[in-house]
């Protein structure tokens, strides 16, 4: 349980560094809740995006949210599978980046398939606990 708190911790702070907005300024528990207004994307077209490269996160609303909660302005993100899979702290740093460049690269295709192939290398290096 403490490392699926310290992973969460890194992804934030990752994704803080690459320009992400944190609603709380970070996490201190197992999710990381992102503000995207800043990207230019709404939650739903992020969790769309990150779903093609093979990054399951979901579209979640923020507090005093102007949009719908069907196509809200956050992104929810959580560690506990990830972690599960015995990833640590440089896999969080790994993910936060493809996090990124997918949603600043949405457009282009090409860039996307590589993200996809990078995440699906990752995934094969940490399998499932009894896969």
């Amino acid at each position: 349980a403490k490392q699926v708190v310290v992973n969460a911790q890194e992804l934030a702070a990752r994704l803080f560094e690459r320009g992400f907005t944190l609603v709380t300024g970070g996490t201190d528990n197992h999710l990381v809740l992102v503000d995207l207004r800043t990207k230019s994307v709404t939650g739903k077209e992020a969790e769309v995006i990150l779903d093609r490269i093979g990054i399951t996160a979901n579209k979640n609303t923020i507090p005093y949210d102007p949009r719908s909660p069907f196509d809200p302005s956050g992104l929810r993100l959580g560690t506990p599978a990830i972690t599960t899979r015995g990833m640590e702290e440089p896999e969080m740093s790994q993910i936060a980046d493809w996090i990124s460049e997918a949603i600043e690269r949405r457009a282009e295709d090409a860039a996307l398939a590589r993200l996809r192939e990078d995440v699906r290398v990752l995934a094969r290096a940490f399998p499932p606990p009894g896969a």
